[in-house]
């Protein structure tokens, strides 16, 4: 069994060499936590947790230092990938619990809330083999409400009162089309899957936030994106699925849609008529996956994480000018364990920096964004 660390155990470990890298430090003493910020505002902040094998990109939370990180700045946790079916359904009659129960029960001997991350993936190259290639017999369509209504019920209610919040469906619009993505079950079910997973996931937390998740973004080139998802979020609502909010996944910077140096453009005007339209169905927004991608800045570090640090900035105070804005969760809190570290390297092959912490988790300037950001909102009612 994983032995949890407190705090204490962890800044200890860290100083004896057992974590590979520096603890927070000082820090703790001399600055109110992120979370503690947000808390201020009526809001949270939190981060991103890998349950990966110890020293990959994914194990962060085998790390002392990086837990002892965690317990400083954050109130709310998600998983990265432990709840993604590829990683929980191994095959169709498993479930695989083991590294989701380990932060629900970290999360819960801290006091910190949780979401959930997700319940339905709708797109087949983060699908397992076994559904992709599943034979759903002679009532395809049965069979594939069976099969996503048994996943939904089966994990919610497990955690049902532990996680309180749900990414219900992650993903479902191709950005190129705006359209529902096809997949096995899309192919039988239509966009009536949306209805059943919804349904399914209130039935079985009536309590619990639900939520889309999606990562259209302010940036030139994502409008058909954004359309595709005003589309969903209309009929769902249209036709009475229920729904609490939208999850913007929020990661912004150097996507290539636009630009091959710097940032692509923003286009803070679209963004506002996108968030309008959302939050006038009456959605609540959670900023759910917060990274600043930085693949086509400059070398110098200062340079890079000032550039990092105001975009963060401008991007922060416009999600928060809206009072639907209460989660902030970032993507990994250290360059360490970034999943930016494994795709799209810069053209230099140096290490990225899109996280407020750099590799030896020592605070950065974005971090100094976020909370002045925190500071400047507007308290939530």
């Amino acid at each position: 069994m994983t032995k949890i660390f407190n705090r204490r155990e962890a800044l200890l470990l860290a100083a004896g060499g057992l974590a590979a890298c520096a603890a927070p430090g000082l820090l703790a003493e001399e600055t109110p936590s992120l979370h503690a910020l947000a808390e201020a505002k009526g809001m949270r902040f939190g981060t991103a947790v890998g349950m990966g094998r110890p020293g990959t990109l994914t194990g962060a939370f085998n790390d002392p230092g990086y837990r002892a990180l965690i317990e400083r700045e954050c109130g709310i946790l998600v998983h990265e990938n432990a709840l993604k079916w590829y990683v929980m359904r191994p095959d169709a009659g498993t479930f695989y619990y083991d590294p989701a129960d380990q932060l629900v029960e970290f999360a819960t001997e801290q006091g910190m809330a949780m979401r959930g991350h997700t319940l339905l993936w709708n797109r087949e190259e983060f699908s397992p083999a076994w559904v992709n290639n599943y034979d759903f017999g002679s009532r395809p369509g049965t069979e594939a409400e069976r099969l996503v209504v048994e996943h939904v019920r089966a994990v919610v209610a497990r955690y049902r009162g532990r996680i309180t919040s749900w990414d219900v469906v992650n993903e479902t619009i191709d950005p190129a089309t705006g359209q529902l993505r096809e997949t096995s079950l899309t192919r039988h079910l239509g966009e009536n899957i949306i209805d059943i997973a919804y349904h399914a996931t209130r039935e079985a937390d009536p309590d619990g936030q639900i939520v889309y998740n999606d990562y259209m973004s302010w940036e030139a080139g994502h409008e058909t994106h954004q359309d595709g998802v005003l589309r969903l979020l209309d009929g769902m609502v249209a036709r009475g699925v229920p729904i609490d909010a939208l999850g913007v996944q929020s990661h912004i910077g150097s996507g290539n849609y636009d630009t091959s140096v710097g940032f692509d453009t923003a286009r803070d005007e679209h963004w506002r008529g996108f968030l309008d339209h959302a939050t006038g169905l009456g959605l609540d927004l959670a900023i759910t996956e917060f990274d600043v991608h930085d693949k086509n800045l400059p070398y110098d570090f200062a340079d890079r994480d000032q550039a990092v640090a105001d975009l963060a900035r401008r991007y922060l105070d416009l999600m928060f000018s809206y009072p639907q804005t209460r989660d902030v969760l970032v993507w990994g809190l250290s360059d360490r364990y970034t999943w930016l570290q494994g795709l799209w390297p810069r053209a230099d092959g140096e290490p990225k920096r899109p996280t407020p912490f750099d590799a030896d988790f020592q605070p950065k300037p974005l971090r100094a964004a976020i909370a002045a950001a925190f500071e400047a909102a507007a308290p939530r009612g």
